[in-house]
């Protein structure tokens, strides 16, 4: 565009056009007049193209937003909607921390009279599409033992999840050594397993797709004021339709509770069992599968399982602060029991979800035929390989402080 009061613009001057008619070319002095209606007419057309382009770019840019709304009102099952400045708020900026890990920290919030756990994704590599159709999924699970999700956001870069507030914290602050709260007694203990395996048998075989969990760990395992246990965090969470089975995927979970199929990326819902063998064996011993604390021989867990189950001397694993444990060695026995079965290498081996809950509820025996060799070379080597990185599917240990 010309400006009037730039330097080198005059208005008192002519401008020599050439044009070339029959092959010669002649000269045309434009008058003063003629140049000025030319020179603004040029101008307002200019202007207007300028001007019809940004209102373009301005309706596309409100576009956007409003046709992700519409995606999102469109979508049935999905729970309240949150706006960022909305969770901003109810957290108080997010300064208080209840929950970090792998992929996110979770805050303590308050909703109108409701106490909340806000889950605030971090370095999230899905897109709102795939993030809503996962809230989608988990929105429409409604299970005693699995924790609920109340809202979501989903606005520009911001994913955050509104789940309801379990104010005993995660399980693994009851039951690791290096915590100073009484250890819990074993009908505490007893249900607890319980509790976690109903909420994976119905992920498994109550909905329409099998969903596999896949990060199954204490820090995932959350109780209430009753210290009821509800399945939470399903960020890794896969699909497997019935009728396929099985499906190949990337590696996904944390160190220490992945079963040895992993290597070929090859699972179905077995994944889950073995991760619930872990958790069975951590509850009863009071310890991490993987602690790199104690002595070279006693950091795996599952190599000390391995040991004990083969000289006869299981019960030497229980948790040394438990004495009420003493006084229910049987039933302690059988859940050792159960924890190998869901240990076996060969995941063909391994009990139904659904199966470990009639064991649990004394309407099934569990199996004693088992391979003892529970430990698997190669899976313990990636699990050594692994530790303390993170991958886009690989979790790390979650440091949890307090209630979520």
């Amino acid at each position: 565009m010309i400006d009037a009061n730039s330097p080198g613009y005059s208005s008192n001057f002519s401008s020599l056009a050439f044009v070339k008619v029959n092959g010669a070319t002649r000269n045309f002095v434009l008058s003063q007049g003629k140049l000025t209606v030319a020179l603004a007419v040029g101008s307002s057309t200019f202007i207007a193209l300028v001007v019809v382009a940004v209102l373009v770019v301005l309706r596309r840019n409100r576009a956007g937003p409003l046709e992700d709304d519409d995606i999102i009102d469109q979508l049935p099952g999905l729970p309240a909607r949150f706006s960022f400045m909305e969770l901003k708020s109810a957290t108080e900026d997010f300064s208080k921390v209840i929950g970090k890990g792998g992929s996110g920290s979770v805050f303590e919030g308050q909703i109108c009279d409701r106490q909340v756990a806000v889950k605030r994704l971090d370095g999230i590599n899905q897109g709102k599409r795939e993030f809503l159709a996962e809230v989608q999924t988990i929105g429409s699970i409604n299970h005693i033992y699995l924790v609920r999700l109340i809202g979501f956001c989903a606005e520009k870069s911001h994913r955050l999840l509104v789940y309801e507030y379990m104010p005993n914290g995660s399980l693994d602050r009851w039951i690791s050594q290096r915590h100073q709260e009484a250890p819990l007694d074993w009908k505490t203990r007893l249900r607890i397993i319980t509790d976690v395996a109903r909420g994976l048998a119905y992920l498994h075989s109550d909905c329409r797709e099998t969903i596999v969990h896949l990060d199954i760990k204490p820090q995932n395992i959350l109780l209430d004021e009753q210290f009821t246990a509800k399945v939470s965090d399903f960020g890794l969470a896969k699909l497997i339709d019935r009728e396929q089975g099985s499906v190949m995927t990337r590696l996904r979970g944390t160190p220490g509770y992945l079963a040895p199929e992993w290597l070929t990326s090859v699972i179905n819902e077995k994944v889950d069992v073995y991760s619930f063998g872990i958790v069975i064996m951590e509850i009863i011993c009071g310890r991490s599968n993987l602690d790199y604390s104690q002595p070279e021989e006693s950091c795996h867990l599952v190599s000390m399982l391995q040991a004990k189950a083969k000289n006869d001397q299981l019960l030497d694993l229980i948790d040394p602060r438990s004495a009420d444990m003493q006084c229910h060695l049987d039933e302690v026995s059988r859940m050792m029991n159960l924890a190998m079965w869901c240990l076996q290498v060969d995941s063909r081996q391994r009990p139904s979800m659904t199966e470990a809950v009639k064991i649990l509820d004394g309407t099934m025996d569990v199996e004693t035929e088992l391979d003892l060799d529970l430990v698997n070379i190669d899976l313990m080597v990636a699990n050594r390989a692994v530790r303390g990185k993170t991958a886009a599917t690989l979790q790390i240990d979650s440091v949890l402080s307090g209630p979520r």
